[in-house]
């Protein structure tokens, strides 16, 4: 199968995925189960490029192990947390604003997501799946160090809010614990340093500084756009210690708070 061939083949199956996306949170109500199918899908373009690929056997077998499970983690954390729990208040607000349009606008805006899964999928999978020889060692071994680290960090700050969310004394409460003390969203952080461990995997290829895009996207999505600005405007009115923690830590990269006057 050629690149082109590929690709088109990944807008079948995002737009598939999404529209099973759509009929979930038609039967349920809770629109929150399109983030565990969007990981669930890139996941699975990762091993599907790695399937269809060109590139020697060894490469795309990294490419599907780190992809593949990266997207199993994920997504099964992301279902576990929306599949038969209250809808995620993000969601929750756009139903009450698209009001007897919802259904319609909330697929509209599933495919629209699809954008960013095709541009991260084609810049992050499809630039390895079809380099025209191995990837270095070394590289192999720096993207396998970078995808640990990223998704042991990703994992240890679910973990970290989960169990803060589990004692009912901290509700309303501001996590600043383990993680979430050096910064407000250590989860995207990992999140974003688990997409640039496809750069060294596809660099030297011919098309593979593409592949330095897939970060850059991510970064963008969680810190302009869907991520951290709409997630705080609600913080910010839910929980009045919000503001003082905004003030005193970083927003994304982890590091030491600011000390209080």
């Amino acid at each position: 199968m050629s690149p082109i061939e590929a690709f088109l083949t990944s807008v079948i199956l995002v737009v598939l995925a999404k529209t099973l996306a759509w009929l979930l949170q038609v039967r349920s109500g809770n629109a929150g189960v399109v983030d565990a199918i969007w990981a669930f899908s890139l996941g699975g373009l990762a091993v599907f490029y790695a399937l269809v690929g060109s590139a020697p056997a060894e490469t795309r077998l990294v490419l599907a192990v780190l992809g593949g499970l990266w997207g199993l983690r994920l997504g099964s954390h992301l279902w576990s947390r929306t599949w038969g729990h209250v809808e995620d208040w993000r969601y929750a607000q756009f139903r009450a604003q698209w009001g007897a349009q919802v259904n319609l606008k909330m697929f509209g805006f599933f495919q629209f997501q699809n954008l960013f899964t095709l541009a991260l999928s084609a810049s992050a999978f499809l630039t390895v799946a079809y380099r025209p020889d191995d990837a270095p060692n070394w590289a192999q071994v720096l993207a396998v160090l970078i995808w640990v680290t990223a998704v042991l960090g990703e994992t240890l700050a679910d973990n970290q809010m989960e169990e803060f969310r589990r004692h009912p004394h901290n509700k309303g409460q501001v996590c600043d614990q383990g993680l979430w003390y050096y910064s407000r969203h250590p989860n995207y952080f990992f999140e974003c340093l688990h997409w640039l461990a496809y750069v060294p995997l596809a660099l030297g290829s011919p098309w593979g500084w593409l592949s330095c895009a897939a970060p850059l996207v991510m970064a963008g999505l969680l810190m302009k756009l869907s991520g951290i600005p709409m997630l705080e405007e609600g913080l910010l009115r839910r929980k009045p210690g919000y503001a003082d923690y905004v003030a005193r830590t970083s927003a994304l990269i982890p590091w030491p708070p600011k000390r209080r006057s």
